[in-house]
Parts: structure tokens; C-alpha cells; sequence
């Protein structure tokens, strides 16, 4: 079903909000389900409702946390979440990482014992709106069990461990924003086509004998299986680094089992900001960046393919289509969300 923008806001919002939260922590958190449903990622959209409702029920997610500053060492910022919405606690600490960058130059940022963090290209085009180049490390503890396998394994031992690189605008060309997990297929993407009865296209997910499979029902199912890590032994690298680069720089910690997994999300995060000023003439930064996004652009497509897209470009094109049309759900996704927002106490939550 196509479900318009505004509704899907208005319901998160009501959720949050009968969750406990303030009606400005609910907005921030709403506004960042909605874009990322609206830019085609609705693994990390309102499809997120149901596992926030279970989570505030089981302690696991803090409303009205914000951003605890733990650590104030000039280029080095370090904060806490407390368990707080990490869309909120995230954006809290990048505001302060931006203006403290105007200043240094260059910041070390870190956040621990976050919630759910969310769509970590959020923070990747509030650094590139304010003009700042940004490098986002992320992993995850306190999940049940981990989800991808190491390259040669069959059993998990990662979180999907996104990273991310924003780079500001040009002249004329947008920002550049490279959002992706190292798993094949986010996690959440496994559970969208799960409810919508779909399989994927290749075999991004081992089962539980470790064979390469298609069907999300290897997550979803017991016995579970793994998602794969991207790009063989080069993604099994990188899954790994960002899990020490995240887990260990922030304080937070890995997925290893001496550490307690509580069933809820608790996402760690190290991030490198920028200020390209700092280090070079901005107007040829720009024109420099223009004239390189170009240059990738004229290489021709095959025959009957579309031209080259830079990063951030579909995230665009699907949102000015989706705030048209609506953003198609699926009807069990749809009847979860709602299912949720009455556990929460909306009344009309299929209004």
C-alpha cells in the first residue's frame, strides 16, 4: 500500500510521543524514520516503531536522553547516550562536532551506549549541510546475537557495521553522501522483504549450515543464519575495522560475548570531521569537486542502462517520488507499525 508522508509522520510522532517522549524528541526521531522511508531506506524508517515500542517496554531504550558529554579535550569530543533515541543523541553531539570544527579544524568525535542510531547518512548530510567533510564508523552491541558472518566463517560475529563518507557541496553539484552497510543487505532490508513475502535477487544471506541463500527467512526463522559480509575477503576486512574503530575508540565496546547482550540496540560511533577551509582554498575545492563529479558522470552507460549516479543521488530522486506518491509498505508491515502504536496507547493509530 502507498501510505502518504505526512501520515506516516503524524503516527510516528503520536508513538513517540505515547512512548514517552517530549513532543521535540519525538520530531527529531520522527523526521529522521520519515527520511529515511522517503529516500528508499525503509529498513531504517518507521518499519522501526514495533522494535522501539518493545524496547522502551523492556528498559532497553531511554526517552528523553540527550547527548552526555563525557570528555572535552579540544579536537576531541566524547559523549554518552544513556540509552537515549540515537537520532536525537547523534545529532546532538554533530552539532557540537561542527561548531567545535569551525575552530580546530579537524574533531575527533565519539558517542557510546546510544540506541538505535538509525540512518547513519542522516549525520552525513548534516555535516555536508554545514559545509564539513565527514568519516562515520559504526557498530553495535547489547543485539541478541550477531548478524554477519566473517569472510570464511558461516557463523556471525558482526553487527552490519555502516560507514560513511560526506563530502559538502560544490558549486553546482550536491553533496556527496556514501551511506552503506558492510553487510551485503542491511539487516532491516531483510526484514521488509520478510513481511512482504520477497526474496532478494543474489544470496547475500548464509543459512543455518552456512549455505548461500536468497530467502530473508534465514534471519527470521530458527535456526537462524548469517547476512554476508560485502565485497568477500576485502568487506571482511572492513566489517572488522569498524567494529574496533567504533566499538574500542568510543569506549562502548565490540559484539564479543564477554560483553552483555540485553536484547535491545546499543550502537557506538567514531566520527572525523573536517573543515575543508582548514586545509584549502574553498572556491577551488568546489570547482575541483564540480569538475570531478562531471568527469564521473560523462563515462557512458551500457546500452539501455541509466547514467552514472554519484552517491546521494538515488537517496534524492526516490524522495521527490515518494513525497508525491507515498511510501509503499507492505500490508504486514503496515498492520505491525499500527499494532504498535495501539501497544504504545494511540488510539486512532490507523487513522
Amino acid at each position: 500500500m502507498l501510505i502518504p508522508a505526512e501520515r506516516l509522520h503524524r503516527l510516528a510522532h503520536a508513538t513517540l510521543c505515547a512512548l514517552g517522549s517530549t513532543a521535540d524528541e519525538a520530531s527529531v526521531v520522527a523526521d529522521h524514520l520519515l527520511a529515511a522511508n522517503l529516500k528508499g531506506h525503509d529498513s531504517h524508517g518507521v518499519g522501526m516503531l514495533p522494535f522501539y515500542v518493545y524496547s522502551v517496554a523492556a528498559g532497553t531504550l531511554q526517552p528523553n536522553q540527550p547527548a552526555w558529554l563525557l570528555n572535552d579535550c579540544g579536537a576531541i569530543l566524547q559523549f554518552d547516550g544513556e540509552r537515549g533515541y540515537g537520532q536525537r543523541v547523534v545529532r546532538e553531539a554533530m552539532d557540537a562536532a561542527i561548531e567545535r570544527v569551525g575552530h580546530s579544524g579537524i574533531v575527533l568525535l565519539t558517542v557510546r551506549n546510544s540506541h538505535h542510531m538509525g540512518r547513519i547518512g542522516s549525520y552525513g548530510e548534516q555535516a555536508a549541510a554545514a559545509g564539513k567533510v565527514a568519516l562515520f564508523f559504526v557498530n553495535v552491541t547489547d543485539f541478541p546475537q550477531p548478524l554477519v558472518a566473517p569472510f570464511g566463517g558461516s557463523a556471525p560475529r558482526f553487527g552490519t557495521n555502516p560507514l560513511c563518507i560526506a563530502f559538502p557541496a560544490g558549486h553546482r553539484e550536491p553533496a556527496f553522501i556514501l551511506d552503506f552497510a558492510t553487510s551485503m543487505v542491511a539487516y532491516g532490508k531483510t526484514r521488509v522483504a520478510y513481511l512482504a513475502g520477497q526474496h532478494f535477487d543474489e544470496a547475500v544471506m548464509l543459512d543455518a549450515a552456512g549455505q548461500p541463500t536468497a530467502d530473508p527467512a534465514a534471519m527470521h526463522e530458527a535456526p537462524s543464519g548469517a547476512l554476508r559480509p560485502i565485497a568477500a575477503h576485502k568487506g571482511g576486512g572492513l566489517v572488522a575495522a569498524i567494529e574496533f574503530l567504533a566499538g574500542l575508540l568510543s569506549g562502548g565496546g565490540t559484539l564479543q560475548p564477554g560483553n552483555a547482550r540485553e536484547g535491545g540496540i546499543v550502537n557506538n560511533l567514531t566520527a572525523i570531521l573536517i573543515d575543508p577551509e582548514a586545509v584549502s582554498d574553498l572556491d577551488w575545492l568546489r570547482a575541483e569537486y564540480d569538475a570531478m563529479a562531471a568527469y564521473i558522470r560523462s563515462s557512458p552507460p551500457p546500452p539501455g542502462q541509466p547514467p552514472v549516479l554519484l552517491a546521494g543521488e538515488p537517496e534524492r530522486q526516490r524522495e521527490a517520488q515518494r513525497l508525491a506518491a507515498g511510501v509503499e509498505i507492505s500490508d504486514n508491515e503496515w498492520a505491525a507499525i499500527v499494532a504498535a502504536a495501539r501497544r504504545a496507547g494511540v488510539i486512532d493509530a490507523d487513522q
